[in-house]
Parts: C-alpha cells; sequence; structure tokens
C-alpha cells in the first residue's frame, strides 16, 4: 500500500493587505457620500436667488442657526423652540461672543409673515447682524456666445 504524505505550502513572509486596502476603500466611499448629506440643525428646502451672498461662518460649529419649517416650526440648532422662547435661547447662546451673527435658514414657501416674527424676536436678542441663508438658482439658461 502506497502512503501520501501531504505537503504544505512555502509560507510567506510578507503579509497580505490588499483585503484590507479594499475594505478601507469601501469605506472611504461610504463616508465621502454620507458627509454632505450631514447638516447641522433642521433640513429645509431653502429659497432660491440667482446671486447669493457667500456665508462662510455659518458653516463653524458654532454657528446659531434659527430654522424655519414650511409649516411655521421654529428650531434653534435642532431644538424646536416656541416663538416666545427664540429671544431667551438665543440670548443665551450669544452672551459670550464677540462675533453675535445668527443665521435665519427659512424654507423657501414659509409664509414671509413668520420669517419676519423670527428675526425681531432674533434682533430682540440683541443680535449685531442677522445673515438669511439661501441656496442658488440653477439657470437651465445656455450662455450666449462669446462676442
Amino acid at each position: 500500500m502506497a502512503h501520501f504524505k501531504a505537503t504544505a505550502a512555502p509560507v510567506m513572509a510578507a503579509p497580505n493587505i490588499i483585503p484590507m486596502a479594499d475594505i478601507m476603500l469601501v469605506l472611504l466611499i461610504i463616508f465621502m457620500v454620507v458627509t454632505p448629506m450631514l447638516q447641522k440643525g433642521m433640513s429645509v428646502e431653502m429659497a432660491k436667488v440667482p446671486n447669493p451672498t457667500d456665508m462662510p461662518n455659518a458653516d463653524k460649529d458654532d454657528a446659531v442657526i434659527v430654522g424655519i419649517s414650511r409649516s411655521g416650526d421654529i428650531f434653534i440648532g435642532s431644538q424646536k423652540t416656541a416663538l416666545d422662547q427664540v429671544t431667551s435661547q438665543v440670548r443665551d447662546r450669544i452672551e459670550n461672543r464677540v462675533d453675535k451673527t445668527v443665521f435665519i435658514k427659512s424654507d423657501g414657501r414659509a409664509k414671509y409673515g413668520d420669517v419676519v416674527k423670527v428675526v425681531d424676536e432674533v434682533r430682540s436678542a440683541g443680535v449685531d447682524n442677522v445673515g438669511l441663508l439661501t441656496d442658488r438658482l440653477e439657470s437651465n439658461r445656455i450662455p450666449p456666445p462669446p462676442a
């Protein structure tokens, strides 16, 4: 009877990092897709204007953003707030700041009167500057050819 002796594969001295690289690339792609979707505060469909003013301070982590939904609900950050509490809460958030700017992020279809009431409440809290956040209006027009 013949005996068969199994031989082991030779030992590799270098680690195989290809599976790890594949996993890292998949995680990188996932984070690249998810990160732009993360919004601070509530999400609204802001009014669209042709020439918006760039407000980079609104993207800072400590920016005070007051949101107004289409139905008239008011949010400071992501916390729902009543209109009569806006002044006190905004005053508490800006009392120790040098830059007393508050940003208003309103739905484009919110009632104009609701937005004006919130701006009045914010201004009565001692805010120096109020920024109204908007989106850029995308035009489907083809630009005219150069002369």
